[in-house]
Parts: C-alpha cells; structure tokens; sequence
C-alpha cells in the first residue's frame, strides 16, 4: 500500500506545518532555524528540506511581538558550594532594580545537562543567561552567545569575543594566600587541589593553581612548590586527605584552592589529632559562611560573591540592551586571616 503523502498547506505556512511536515517536533525545527549548537547534519538536512518545500518564511511580525520575557536564565554547576547563594543573591538584586526575574537551573558539572538547559533556556525565550562555572567550553558558549546575551562567572576567558565573564581575580587571590602564609613565617607551602581531568582551561582552579606557582618562585620557594591533587570535589575524599596527613614529608602550611577542601582538611587534621596552626597551617578560598564561625576559624580569601554576582547582571542587562563589545571584569580578592594560620 502507497504510504499517505501529506497535504501541503494551502493558508500561510506556519513552523508547526514544517515540524509536521519533517516529522519532528516544533522546538527541533525553531533549534535549526536559530541555527543552535548540537543540531545533527541529519535533522538539519530533513527540516531545510521541509522548509524549501513549503517555502515557509519565519514571520517578522510574530517575533516582534514576542518582546522581551524579562526573564533571565541563571545555569549553576552545584549548589553544594556554600560561596554559590551569596553569588546568586547579588544577581537577584542587580536584575531586581530593572524589573528582571530569574530562573535557577542545576547542570550538576555534567556537559550534556549542561547545554540541554541552555537550550531550554533559549527555547523559552529568556532574554539572557548567566552561567556560573561552567563546564563547557569556550567554544561552545561562543555558539550560544551568538544567539542570546551571556555572562560568565567563574570561567577566565578574556580573549571571548562573543560573551562576558566576571571573575574574582584568582590569579592575584592565590599569591595573597601564598603572602599571608610567608607572612607568617611559613615556608614549605603547598597546594591543595584536585584532578582536573576533562575539566576545561577556563576553571578557577587553573588560574588560582597559576598564581600559586608564580607567588613561589617570585618569594624563592621554588624548592617548595608542590601541588596536592584530591579526586574531582564531586568524588569522595577522606581516604586520600587522611593518607595526605600522615606522609612523613607533610608541608608545613597548605593552601587550599577552594573553602570546599580548605573545611575538610580541618576536619581531617582534627580526626588525626593535628594542631592546626601548630602543626600545619591552613588557608582556603571563598570566605564562605561555615569558614568565619567561631568552632572552624578558617582563614580565607574573599572573592566578593555579592560584587561578582551584581557586576555580572549589570553586564547582562546591557547586553540586552544591545551592547556587542565583551567586556571581561575581575573582582579585586583579599585575606581574611583567622586562626588557622
């Protein structure tokens, strides 16, 4: 039996006639026509096949009328980082005074939850997105941007043509955690990291490792320098501080890339019975909340989350505005010295 041709439209040919027409849903055939990123050559070819066809022609007027949602889309890696609802509060308040609102999304540092939610994002007509530590690259954001203002957070690419980034200056913040260490009188420091395997270039934990580095040779402790590298911070890692503590050639001070790590080497030190800073000094990084309370005394570097946060929807709001320049800021970091140096 002949299979059923379907009817072409006789009225005005709508993207809901191409979706049937090509067999797909509306949203496949509003991703080709926006022409977004991980669209297959093959449902690509089917929809423009379907389009040259019915010779549909997307209407001007209905996009017009669209406007603006003032809603902006707001994609998280992980909510677990305590530095993260301070960030976010700081964005709230900067789209608040323009009469935006916000919607969370969680990419949990997975790269194909991450861009499914972009898109969704995109498909429900944010006017913008702001992506906070994101785990894709530079490449991919820059296909994004294309379509929809973004800003990055937590992500250092000052050479991105297509989009904005706000940074604490993790460069300069990891040499202030070095200085508040050979202040004093700390000389074998070392980094406390993570496996960055498949991670991208653009994560802070790079650039704060870069600083580190360069913080060492420019005070002479070349001799010193080692980096301490734990499973990705989504993995389990008492086994590994514990085996850390009891080497016999243990640093004297640690410098922990992140207040994630920072917290649980204290806690580790206290399991093993280690004075802290009598025997090991310990400097983290986001100034969290848990690290300022009076049982923990953990000594930080501040990266100014609410700044950061407010910094990036004042860049945002004025890429929806119109402005095409990036636009690249760090956010001055600075020590806050507790007792567990």
């Amino acid at each position: 039996m002949e299979k059923q041709k379907l009817a072409l439209p006789t009225d005005r040919v709508t993207i809901r006639h191409v979706a049937e027409h090509a067999g797909v849903s509306v949203a496949a055939v509003s991703k080709v026509l926006r022409n977004a990123y991980g669209v297959s050559d093959a449902l690509r070819s089917k929809v423009e096949n379907s389009i040259d066809l019915l010779k549909y022609r997307p209407s001007t007027a209905a996009r017009a009328m669209r406007g603006r949602t003032h809603t902006v889309g707001i994609l998280v890696v992980e909510l677990t980082n305590p530095f993260v609802p301070v960030l976010l509060e700081g964005i709230d308040a900067g789209l608040e005074q323009a009469n935006f609102k916000a919607m969370v999304g969680v990419g949990r540092a997975a790269s194909k939850i991450e861009t499914s939610m972009i898109e969704s994002m995109i498909d429900n007509r944010m006017d913008g997105l702001i992506l906070i530590g994101p785990q894709i690259s530079g490449a991919v954001i820059a296909e994004y941007a294309k379509q929809i203002p973004i800003v990055a957070i937590a992500h250092h690419e000052p050479q991105a043509a297509f989009y904005d980034t706000v940074n604490s200056d993790d460069f300069r913040g990891a040499q202030v955690a070095v200085e508040a260490l050979y202040a004093r009188g700390h000389r074998d420091i070392a980094m406390l990291s993570y496996d960055r395997t498949g991670n991208p270039g653009s994560v802070v934990a790079v650039v704060r490792e870069a600083g580190y580095r360069a913080a060492m040779q420019r005070l002479g402790l070349e001799q010193w320098t080692r980096m301490l590298r734990l499973p990705h911070p989504s993995e389990p890692r008492d086994t590994e501080l514990a085996a850390l503590l009891a080497q016999p050639d243990r640093p004297r001070a640690v410098f922990a890339w992140s207040d994630l790590d920072g917290l649980r080497l204290l806690s580790a030190c206290h399991d093993a019975g280690i004075d802290v800073p009598g025997e090991l000094a310990v400097i983290g990084y986001d100034d969290c909340s848990v690290a300022k309370l009076p049982l923990v005394n953990l000594s930080s570097i501040d990266q100014s989350p609410a700044e950061i946060g407010a910094r990036a929807s004042e860049l945002l709001l004025s890429r929806i505005e119109g402005r095409a320049d990036a636009q690249h800021v760090l956010v001055e970091p600075t020590a806050v010295l507790r007792r567990s140096i």
